[in-house]
């Protein structure tokens, strides 16, 4: 599976506001405070806030999604919107415990566009992703987590490269320089829309995926 590189690697951190914290700091409530005075792309100066992650500092497992939704960007936290919600039972049903994950987003600025009062969500531009990527190295670093899943293509292209392909690779688990467990599946929105559109192809695969997931964290939890 290719991977992408850490961008301290690529000379990219010393282009993040403000870069000193990406230097010298290691626990998520520094680097959480220092997130809110990024500006490095355009998406910063229509979202409300920076989202950040949440979650414990031990967790062993880290969840990746894609950009704020609108419910995100108003309240500051990660999945609360409705791909939240479809998580969270997701996650109860397999027999995680949300609580004991760290939840975070590979964009952290809402993209969005105004049409009349309704704000339209768009997709992540490359740009948004690699201006947001040394926070999100910064948060894998400080917890330094034993599993990674990577939910949707976003995710998982910033972190394991641009060529990776969803369809054929999701519920693989492999090694990564992330994470020595690794695994990537569809975002809960897809699951969501699956099951809304009255079709299951999504829905049997996330489920099946967070099943190994679960199996593998409980493994860990027994050792």
């Amino acid at each position: 599976m290719p991977q992408a590189q850490p961008t301290h690697q690529l000379g990219l951190f010393d282009a993040v506001t403000p870069r000193r914290f990406l230097h010298t700091a290691r626990g998520l409530t520094t680097l959480r405070e220092a997130a809110r005075a990024c500006n490095r792309c355009q998406v910063a100066t229509r979202a409300c806030q920076t989202v950040f992650g949440q979650g414990p500092e031990d967790a062993r497992v880290v969840f990746v999604g894609e950009q704020p939704g609108d419910e995100e960007d108003l309240t500051g936290t990660p999945f609360v919107g409705p791909a939240g919600r479809v998580l969270e039972d997701a996650l109860a049903q397999v027999g995680i415990n949300r609580r004991r994950v760290y939840v975070t987003l590979a964009v952290k600025h809402s993209n969005w566009e105004a049409r009349g009062r309704r704000r339209i969500h768009r997709a992540p531009q490359a740009q948004d992703v690699a201006a947001c990527r040394p926070w999100l190295e910064a948060e894998l670093a400080a917890i330094k987590p034993q599993m990674l899943v990577c939910l949707g293509v976003t995710a998982a292209r910033a972190l394991l490269g641009a060529s990776f392909n969803m369809r054929v690779e999701h519920g693989r688990p492999s090694a990564s320089i992330w994470a020595p467990w690794t695994l990537c599946t569809w975002h809960p929105t897809e699951h969501w829309q699956s099951v809304a559109d009255g079709t299951s192809p999504h829905e049997l695969a996330f489920m099946e995926d967070l099943r190994t997931v679960a199996a593998q964290l409980h493994r860990l939890e027994a050792a």
